[in-house]
């Protein structure tokens, strides 16, 4: 008997790529991993880095990260604390990935913007009305029958 082996698709939950694309598809766990990647770093040099980002949501995307591998957390026995971050060997595997989406991004984001733009400027009531007369007629018609 042939065996075949079996074809995962990205939308399956065991797909390898989802999986993997599930640790990093987040707001900040790329910004992240981008302001660590040369050098070890406190967390308050992260959150000064990263415009925007909360303490709470910091260290929430840095425990993600440490417990994934991806991140180093040393924390040196001196008063005040001081707890440093940095890239893991596996952490580092995916810097040259994030240059390539930051070229990509340089390139094109600009044209997405636009299309963004573009949709944002459509009138989208034409396709409401379609739905709320196809509600209207189902309703009707079930009136209809009783």
């Amino acid at each position: 008997m042939e065996r075949r082996k079996r074809v995962i698709e990205p939308l399956d939950v065991n797909c390898r790529t989802r999986r993997g694309l599930e640790l990093l598809s987040d707001k900040w766990t790329l910004l992240v991993l981008i302001s660590v990647r040369e050098e070890a770093l406190q967390f308050s040099q992260i959150l000064a880095h990263l415009e925007g980002i909360s303490k709470k949501m910091l260290t929430q995307t840095l425990r993600g990260l440490e417990r994934n591998g991806l991140v180093n957390r040393v924390v040196y026995p001196v008063i005040p604390p001081m707890v440093e971050y940095s890239l893991t060997p596996l952490g580092q595997t995916l810097i040259e990935p994030l240059w390539a989406l930051r070229d990509w991004s340089e390139q094109h984001i600009d044209e997405v913007e636009r299309a963004r733009d573009a949709y944002d400027q459509r009138d989208h009531t034409h396709l409401q009305d379609q739905i709320a007369l196809l509600v209207q007629q189902r309703v009707e018609e079930a009136s209809a029958h009783d």
